[in-house]
């Protein structure tokens, strides 16, 4: 059984582009997923390659950006190149067929807007601010 589940996030904004297939024009979308490990203490990040088509890569660029948590599940394949800048072997991790993918933690903009709420205490469009004199058992 070939099946990988991770959750990471976007390294970069996702690209999409259509393409001619079989069954007419198709879109793909790509982008990069960054999973942070533990090894013997430190930190170490992999990176896998997520290709999405049509419906998932509509939806995934509607939805996903730069920073954006998510959840991805498919059978993983390896690719060996050589690097153009480096002219070293190089390994990437990619999942072709994604099977599952979840978007978690909300958009980068309003994670931004949800920790300054936070930090401001609780808010509520209902919410009247009354000063402690107001109170009748303040006298």
């Amino acid at each position: 059984m070939n099946a990988l589940h991770i959750i990471g996030n976007l390294t970069a904004n996702p690209e999409s582009r259509i393409i001619k297939g079989e069954r007419g024009p198709q879109t793909v979308c790509n982008f990069t997923v960054a999973v942070n490990r533990l090894k013997q203490g430190k930190k170490i990040t992999d990176y896998f390659r997520i290709t999405l088509w049509n419906k998932q890569a509509e939806n995934a660029m509607k939805y996903l950006a730069k920073g954006r948590q998510v959840s991805v599940s498919g059978p993983v394949t390896g690719r060996a190149y050589i690097g153009n800048t480096d002219g070293k072997a190089h390994v990437s991790l990619e999942i072709q067929d994604v099977q599952e993918i979840e978007y978690l933690g909300g958009k980068p903009e309003e994670r931004a807007q949800e920790n300054q709420s936070a930090a401001g205490g609780y808010q509520d469009e209902g919410y009247v601010p009354v000063d402690d004199q107001d109170l009748p058992w303040q006298n």
